[in-house]
């Protein structure tokens, strides 16, 4: 490639660096529907079709002597991608093509510079490895309010390097007399033009692929993939001799399958729709708080399943590992399945059918422990049975100000509420109230006793 060619290879490739880099720097910045660990980023397709030697833009090619005199001919063109998707709108891909340019003129007309002015009538370039990399712009979707999306579109640009042959015919159909080939002769001068190139074989050539495609997931791990690239060369001989003096280009169209890697348990980056996954986890919640308290709850019951066998007294702590069996239902329990003495000022809430104890929480939380769900369960089911209601009153350990705990105290009461809601008990018959470090059941200044403090209690 010439000096020419060179300064433009390297401001194509600052251009799109820098695009990758704004991009991938905007992916790294944490974002609340979560970073690129949490999807399958990593992918590579195969793809074959169709070339021809002009574009969509217009214009002719260098073989033609005037508007309407060439002819496009269609080659065939095939080749392999690698991609790495940074965020949902941007991605990387590695891109490697091979195929054959075929183009031919009407007229019969002296090639401008061969000697003894051979003639030609049509040409065939042997693409025998075309390299690029390329950014990928993620468009838009037709499901907006999917979680994934079905169809994708997309554009890229980017910049590559390929090895070719053009071959002059004096026939219009790519046979006859062979007019030009200069295989075997690159390196040497050529109408003037001197390749810097130790490949004797092929010239080489930069150039920009430009193009537009759409993409149709059609399960978790493959995708159909269609498009149209437009390519555009540094070389005025991608056809050999020309009638005139013109950087070249051409176009293919294509079509093929990609294939996303990595568990399936993931999603893939590329079809991921954040528009939903915001409005779950910014724009409600308390729907947020809902879908936390069910993975948790599925989390345990899965493990429950696969781990342990059955917890026949139902004090969350299974038989195997349960030194107290028989415990009453509803009765707090510590890790080996044995009954909690409170203080006489937590004394547990008596019903008709059973005894409520208050709702123990971790430290600086409102969360639901899973080991409340069936203290909770068994509330809600007296409440529907009984047309009842309740009173949940929520406290603080005495970390932090008064004005902070105060605030806690009224979520972890509004955290039970909501369950209770959830499980099928009318909210007007739930009165959730805060009362942050009042009313202490144990002293503040050991951790046992701020454990006991960080409690709602249920009162009938």
């Amino acid at each position: 490639m010439n000096y020419s060619t060179i300064k433009k290879t390297a401001v194509a490739a600052s251009l799109v660096a820098a695009l990758g880099f704004a991009e991938t720097a905007q992916a790294q910045t944490p974002t609340v529907f979560g970073g690129r660990s949490q999807y399958r980023t990593w992918s590579i397709g195969v793809q074959g079709g169709i070339t021809t030697p002009n574009t969509i833009l217009g214009g002719q090619n260098g073989f033609g002597q005037k508007v309407g005199y060439f002819q496009n001919k269609v080659g065939e063109y095939y080749g392999l991608t690698i991609r790495k998707q940074f965020s949902h709108l941007f991605g990387l891909e590695l891109e490697g093509n091979r195929g054959r340019i075929k183009t031919y003129n009407h007229e019969l007309a002296a090639n401008g510079g061969v000697e003894n002015s051979l003639l030609a009538k049509s040409a065939e370039t042997s693409v025998n490895w075309a390299a690029s990399l390329n950014g990928v712009f993620q468009l838009g979707t037709i499901d907006f309010m999917r979680r994934e999306n079905a169809v994708n579109f997309y554009a890229k640009v980017g910049l590559g390097v390929m090895a070719h042959n053009p071959v002059q015919f004096s026939n219009n159909d790519f046979t006859g007399t062979e007019v030009y080939n200069n295989e075997g002769q690159w390196g040497e001068e050529v109408f003037g033009d001197r390749e810097a190139t130790g490949d004797r074989d092929n010239r080489l050539t930069g150039f920009i692929p430009v193009g537009v495609g759409v993409k149709f997931k059609l399960s978790e791990v493959v995708a159909l993939n269609l498009g149209y690239t437009m390519n555009f060369t540094d070389d005025n001989l991608l056809y050999g001799p020309v009638r005139y003096d013109g950087k070249q280009k051409f176009s293919n169209v294509y079509g093929g399958l990609e294939f996303t890697l990595g568990s399936r348990d993931k999603e893939s980056l590329t079809f991921t729709n954040p528009v939903a996954t915001l409005y779950d986890e910014l724009k409600d919640p308390s729907l947020r708080n809902e879908v936390e308290a069910l993975k948790q709850r599925v989390s345990t019951l899965e493990g429950t399943v696969d781990q342990l066998s059955k917890d026949s007294d139902g004090d969350g702590v299974s038989d195997k590992f349960d030194k107290c069996p028989g415990t009453p239902a509803g009765t707090v329990v510590d890790g080996s399945g044995c009954p909690i003495k409170f203080p006489e000022a937590q004394q547990l809430t008596e019903s008709g059918s059973g005894y409520f104890a208050p709702i123990q929480f971790e430290f600086d939380s409102s969360v639901l422990k899973t080991e409340s769900y069936a203290t909770l369960d068994k509330l809600a089911k007296d409440l529907r049975d009984n047309n009842s209601s309740v009173t949940l009153d929520g406290y603080a350990s005495a970390e932090g100000t008064e004005a902070y705990n105060l605030n806690l105290s009224k979520d972890r009461a509004n955290a039970v509420k909501q369950y209770l809601v959830n499980a099928g008990v009318s909210a007007s018959s739930i009165t959730a109230n805060g009362n942050g470090e009042a009313n202490p059941v144990a002293s503040n200044d050991t951790e046992e006793g701020r454990v006991q403090n960080r409690r709602v209690e249920i009162k009938k």
